[in-house]
């Protein structure tokens, strides 16, 4: 078995090609920045395993042209190539965030979509392109919606998060209460061989989640489990803190809205669709162990 992967520089694209590596399956990175990338799929691999795209930008520095040459048309163009090939699945990493900014309730698959930033726009557009082209027999299409993913290497939240508790510095957004679905990057490359290895996988859209959700109160308390530290909450009036985002949106803080909504909102999805597909109870790793794991690559 041999896949081709796009963005297999990134943090994801590493994990999983080391993961694949150790299931005996063979890779191929493809580079999309290469004008000749076309000539460079393997058009008898297995399957495309598309990562490459433009990160959301919590800065808000990106145009949102360079969302949409990226994310969409980038990804039509290997689509269309995929087609025209012997390559039997092609897997695009999509993103919770091109359905639902905000999620109240349980996110699933059949939600209509409601994209509001031109990162989740961009997404959209391509999996609607995606999604409305007819498959060749023998052909599979998924469309992977993954919500906070993470792992060793990751530099994201959890990275700005270890980082506070370590230093002895009182969690100051206790006063939010929430519940967040995570994705360990393992449990990520557990699915998608699992997905390579099951003809029966229907195409169709999946959500990627942990099993179980947790609050940010309770994942500062795991940070300080696994780092040996003593997590301090602090409770702070939530207005209070609003507020003092509004003003890191307009001056360069720490904290500015973006940043204060992806560290204190709900955000729970569903995996359920992905593991009956697979005819799986749990994935390998709880959320807990998950975190964990990748607080310990910190030190």
């Amino acid at each position: 078995m041999k896949t081709i992967i796009t963005g297999s520089s990134g943090f994801v694209g590493k994990n999983l090609t080391a993961y694949l590596n150790k299931q005996n399956i063979e890779v191929q990175d493809l580079s999309l920045r290469a004008t000749d990338w076309k000539n460079h799929i393997d058009k008898h691999a297995t399957a495309i395993i598309h990562l490459a795209g433009k990160a959301h930008d919590t800065a808000n520095t990106s145009s949102a042209d360079e969302y949409f040459k990226v994310n969409r048309d980038l990804t039509i163009e290997l689509f269309n190539e995929f087609l025209k090939s012997n390559i039997q699945d092609f897997f695009f990493f999509s993103s919770v965030k091109a359905v639902a900014d905000t999620v109240d309730g349980v996110l699933y698959e059949d939600i209509m979509p409601k994209a509001v930033t031109p990162y989740g726009q961009s997404k959209l557009e391509a999996e609607t392109y995606l999604l409305n082209q007819q498959l060749p027999a023998g052909k599979r299409l998924f469309i992977i919606r993954p919500c906070m993913i993470h792992g060793a290497g990751n530099k994201g939240n959890l990275n700005l998060l270890y980082k506070v508790v370590e230093k002895g510095i009182p969690w100051p957004l206790a006063a939010f209460e929430n519940q967040r679905s995570f994705l360990s990057i393992d449990n990520l490359s557990f699915l998608i061989v699992e997905m390579l290895r099951n003809i029966e996988v229907a195409s169709g859209i999946y959500n990627f989640a942990d099993d179980e959700t947790i609050s940010t109160n309770q994942l500062i308390e795991i940070i300080g489990k696994a780092s040996g530290r003593n997590a301090k909450l602090l409770n702070i009036s939530s207005s209070l803190i609003t507020g003092v985002a509004k003003i890191g949106d307009k001056i360069k803080l720490p904290l500015n809205s973006e940043r204060l909504k992806k560290l204190t909102e709900s955000y729970v999805v569903s995996n359920k669709k992905i593991k009956t597909a697979l005819h799986i109870n749990k994935l390998p790793l709880s959320v807990e162990e998950g975190l964990v794991k990748t607080i310990e690559s910190f030190k």
